[in-house]
């Protein structure tokens, strides 16, 4: 198991992949309450994926079309939400590169998903209201991840072959 997740930390971390922070910003109390309530605020947002599934299986089942589209949305944000947990839980070892990950898509995901809920006749108005939810959700991890604290404790690797300029000094 250890030589899979290796090899899945090499191909998401790429460079990076074996960088770690130190244990102290990892231990501290506030790294550690600040996951805790990421790791809440993605179980929401894994509910918020498992009852789009249900709500479209029931409509289906019921006589009511759906959408290619809402299956779609609906298994996309499952595989989603599955791959920030794997983020969140590699962040919280202490992988810088899971952290940037993390970070990045909790912004990036929320406004690609807001601008195709805007989509006129996409979705029917309950998925484009679990979608407005599951944005706000994601913001809520961004916002916990943008934390000075965070930031503080998660510290951008060193460029290899930079080392010491004035760049990198003022970066640290």
């Amino acid at each position: 198991m250890k030589n899979l997740l290796a090899k899945l930390d090499r191909i998401a971390g790429g460079r990076h992949a074996d960088y770690t922070i130190p244990d102290e910003a990892r231990d501290d109390p506030r790294t550690r309450r600040a996951f805790v309530v990421i790791t809440w605020l993605l179980v929401a947002e894994f509910l918020l994926g498992v009852a789009a599934v249900v709500i479209a299986l029931v409509l289906q089942l019921n006589g009511h079309p759906v959408q290619w589209a809402v299956w779609m949305r609906s298994a996309v944000v499952l595989g989603i939400t599955l791959t920030l947990f794997y983020f969140a839980w590699r962040a919280q070892e202490g992988y810088y590169w899971a952290y940037s990950r993390l970070r990045l898509f909790s912004k990036i995901f929320p406004v690609v998903t807001l601008v195709i809920a805007a989509i006129p006749g996409l979705y029917p108005l309950w998925m484009v209201t679990e979608q407005i939810i599951f944005s706000l959700i994601l913001i809520g991890v961004a916002d916990y991840l943008d934390s000075d604290h965070m930031r503080a404790a998660f510290p951008r690797p060193a460029r290899r072959g930079n080392q010491g300029t004035t760049a990198d000094v003022a970066r640290r």
